[in-house]
């Protein structure tokens, strides 16, 4: 099995599952939580392979980020599967969708927004940084 299958067999019941020559590990933190997670602690993902159950382009940006080198989405929004795309790194999907939802179905994801106007991923993860912070004080 690819590391790619190995990551999309270990996704149920959980959010995220990311693997690497074979050894995988799975996270159950909503939305981009995980990957914010995971770069604030300097983990090293390059090479890895994802599966994850919503993939818009804020997630992406921080897959970029942090060199992951396929990625597969139960969902994917359309500007997620592009921007994968303009960077090499191959990806496929269950559902391709055109935008990511907020939790309460009502409107864009706020995660999706703050990303809307930049491709750089650099700014990308610091415009969700801020984002996330605002949303705490909520």
């Amino acid at each position: 099995m690819t590391d790619l299958q190995i990551a999309k067999a270990n996704l149920k019941g959980h959010s995220i599952c990311l693997c690497k020559d074979g050894k995988f590990f799975t996270d159950d933190g909503r939305g981009i939580s995980p990957m914010m997670n995971y770069l604030e602690e300097k983990r090293v993902l390059s090479g890895f392979s994802v599966a994850d159950v919503i993939v818009g382009k804020a997630v992406v940006m921080l897959f970029v980020k942090a060199g992951i080198a396929e990625v597969y989405g139960e969902v994917m929004s359309v500007s997620a599967r592009d921007y994968l795309t303009q960077h090499n790194i191959p990806c496929s999907f269950g559902t391709l969708t055109e935008r990511i939802i907020n939790r309460k179905g009502d409107g864009i994801c706020p995660m999706e927004q703050a990303v809307a106007e930049t491709n750089d991923c650099e700014a990308g993860y610091l415009a969700l940084k801020k984002r996330l912070e605002e949303l705490k004080q909520h």
